[in-house]
């Protein structure tokens, strides 16, 4: 078969369109014809940063969109011909190919009434989104919660999501995309670039702070919710937790959640790896009943996927990028 090759790691040019074996899936596994797939962050930093349990040439892509060719033993309720949407094991050779052979556990079904490109975009961001909205905040009698990077794949799902459970936006966002951020859902977006966020919060919240906050940012910004998040508030991170030691104990009493899809792939636990296709399920049925939007903002052809990662490395890309295959 044909995919999208890493030579090596360090760099997204690398990366060639060339031939490789076809894969033979196994036990547990099913092999999947690649119809499209979504660019994500973690595609391009783990390019660049590569992996231990790499060979070379190396196939990244964690999110895939497709048709079951064939089915490994041990595995029951999925026959060739089923189309799939699957978050797949970094570990392993990833979806920016023909055929990807992918883990039975983690395949959830796509609705007849859910495009492939939509069913991959919602796979990495929704479902990250979907574990710290739905999964690890607690949203019992809360009233409002901070949503940093509300343009970006995860924090535009979020706002949909936080808007489901009735929940007053904050988020942060480029003034550019403040429309787009509140036409998701969003309340009060944050200019970042100009505003002091945690003054902007305070003041919308007459002092007492966000109740719950999911930072897609970094560590840095994590530590400074700390001091945006309200008594008892909760906050999930993905990109690094927060530094507490500046929290005296007893006193802001806060909830922290770390929200990591890969580490139930690591775990390799059932319930852990199959969770992923319950979210990928659940969200895929929010699309088909028009509850949820995919954010698809772009599809490009599988000659364009390098490119499409560099302008997602450029760290200011609206919405989905999709490419298929």
């Amino acid at each position: 078969m044909k995919a999208w090759l890493l030579k090596k790691a360090g760099s997204l040019d690398q990366m060639e369109w060339g031939e490789i074996a076809d894969p033979k899936e196994g036990n547990g596994e099913l092999l999947v014809r690649v119809k499209a797939v979504a660019l994500n962050p973690v595609d391009y930093k783990v390019a660049v940063n590569g992996n231990p349990a790499w060979s070379y040439p190396h196939i990244v892509g964690v999110d895939l969109a497709g048709e079951v060719v064939s089915v490994g033993s041990g595995v029951t309720g999925f026959d060739t011909g089923d189309h799939v949407a699957i978050h797949t094991n970094l570990a392993k050779k990833g979806a920016f190919a023909e055929y990807s052979v992918v883990d039975a556990r983690a395949a959830g079904r796509i609705p007849d009434e859910v495009s492939f490109e939509d069913a991959a975009a919602i796979l990495c961001a929704g479902m990250t989104a979907y574990e710290a909205v739905v999964q690890k905040l607690n949203v019992t009698h809360k009233k409002n919660i901070l949503i940093h990077a509300g343009a970006g794949g995860v924090g535009g799902i979020a706002i949909q999501l936080a808007k489901m459970h009735g929940l007053k936006v904050f988020t942060t966002a480029s003034k550019s995309n403040h429309d787009w951020v509140k036409n998701l859902g969003a309340d009060v977006a944050i200019d970042y670039k100009e505003e002091n966020v945690t003054e902007r919060i305070m003041e919308e919240t007459n002092g007492r702070g966000a109740d719950l906050i999911l930072n897609t940012v970094s560590r840095d910004v994590a530590t400074e919710d700390l001091e945006r998040l309200a008594f008892s508030g909760h906050l999930a991170y993905i990109a690094g937790a927060p530094d507490l030691s500046g929290v005296k104990p007893f006193s802001l009493s806060p909830s922290i959640h770390e929200v990591a899809l890969g580490a139930a792939h690591a775990s390799g636990e059932d319930r852990a790896v199959s969770n992923l296709a319950f979210m990928a399920e659940e969200l895929m049925g929010m699309v088909k009943e028009g509850r949820l939007e995919s954010l698809v903002t772009k599809v490009l052809p599988r000659e364009e996927l390098v490119e499409g990662l560099k302008e997602l490395q450029g760290r200011h890309v609206r919405g989905k990028i999709i490419v298929q295959m």
